[in-house]
């Protein structure tokens, strides 16, 4: 790819939730990104994408953008989970560099395969994260860099909802060719938070369940892990919850901090708003900021409340515009969405035999 004037041209590949909610308008609000093509075979999210993006054009499958590799100058996989790989060794074989939406692949193994080939062509390959840029993420990763809690001993993190009946569809089938269930997709989350947060981690232990009446895969999961830096983090992830519990619960040495709620960007993005450079966006409501202190619950008055930093999941596609006009590293690589993988699969090993899975440090 040569570096011009231009905005870089990139193809998306897939336009359901994660390509037209997340993707396609995260890169249109990229100044430096322009979205070229997307492919998608429906007619519906055809007709969709071109209402909201006029101008895009369009291609029935992956294999149209091979025949044309130098009209991107990046590709981006938003298809569902199983396609990831495949998909990814073609564009980087071609020549294009690649963002993939998480989790890279199903093995940590198959994740270190990719980023090899990314280094042996000098490409870029980076996985979407987007919740390291939520508000209550970059709320909690401020108090702990400013030393507000102390040293942190224990995290809390909890992906929760109340679906108790299946949606269907690839991501709650239990084959596991197609890489669903919570722990492969709010896990991906958590895990890559917390790991970013707290460093690696040497223990896990895991219980996954399948709750609901006709579902395949796991719906209610939970992981502990144990970092390197002592730390220990418990995730949840559930579609069967009833009663949500806060989205984080981190204890210091000196002081605690209780956030309820989710990051507001998903739900601005699903109702149709976008961001736009040089507008507010990711901004919290204030009945909804957390509280720090000690000694007493928050929901009985105890703490001080806490602005929420705002979300920022433009941040993302602008870095990686960045990365690929100067040659610098991603924001998110490979090799940590490896290390992500690494977690999730222990935690698939431990739920399934019950037992405490050590890694290598």
């Amino acid at each position: 790819m040569t570096a011009t004037a231009s905005p870089l041209r990139v193809g998306l590949i897939g336009y359901g939730v994660a390509g037209s909610f997340f993707h396609a308008p995260l890169i249109a609000a990229t100044p430096d990104l322009a979205l070229d093509t997307i492919v998608t075979s429906d007619p519906e999210r055809r007709e969709r994408a071109a209402a909201e993006f006029p101008g895009v054009r369009f291609a029935a499958g992956a294999d149209e953008l091979w025949d044309r590799p130098d009209t991107l100058d990046l590709l981006v996989i938003a298809s569902p989970n199983k396609t990831h790989v495949p998909l990814a060794t073609e564009a980087l074989g071609r020549g294009l560099p690649v963002v993939v939406d998480k989790p890279l692949a199903g093995t940590a193994a198959e994740a270190r395969t990719l980023a090899a080939l990314a280094d042996e062509r000098g490409l870029l390959l980076s996985v979407f994260q987007n919740r390291r840029w939520d508000a209550d993420f970059l709320t909690l990763r401020k108090l702990i860099e400013d030393g507000a809690l102390g040293d942190v001993q224990r995290c809390e993190s909890r992906f929760e909802r109340w679906r108790p009946q299946p949606k269907g569809g690839w991501r709650e089938s239990g084959d596991p060719q197609e890489i669903g269930g919570l722990l492969f997709d709010l896990g991906s989350h958590l895990v890559d938070q917390v790991l970013t947060l707290f460093g690696p981690a040497v223990r896990v232990y895991a219980e996954t369940d399948v709750r609901r009446p006709g579902a395949e895969a796991d719906d209610d999961t939970f992981i502990a892990l144990t970092h390197a830096s002592g730390v220990r983090s418990h995730l949840s992830m559930s579609a069967t919850a009833a009663q949500l519990g806060p989205r984080f619960r981190v204890l210091g040495s000196t002081a605690g901090f209780v956030k309820y709620g989710l990051d507001p960007q998903e739900g601005e993005l699903r109702a149709g708003r976008r961001p736009v450079p040089g507008t507010p966006w990711g901004v919290e409501d204030t009945a909804h900021w957390g509280r720090a202190g000690a000694g007493e619950s928050p929901l009985t008055g105890g703490g001080t409340p806490v602005e929420t930093v705002p979300g920022d999941y433009p941040a993302y596609y602008t870095a990686i515009a960045r990365a690929l006009r100067d040659g610098t590293a991603p924001p998110v690589t490979a090799t940590q969405a490896a290390a992500t993988l690494d977690v999730l699969e222990a935690a698939a090993h431990s739920a399934r035999d019950g037992v405490t899975i050590t890694l290598r440090s």
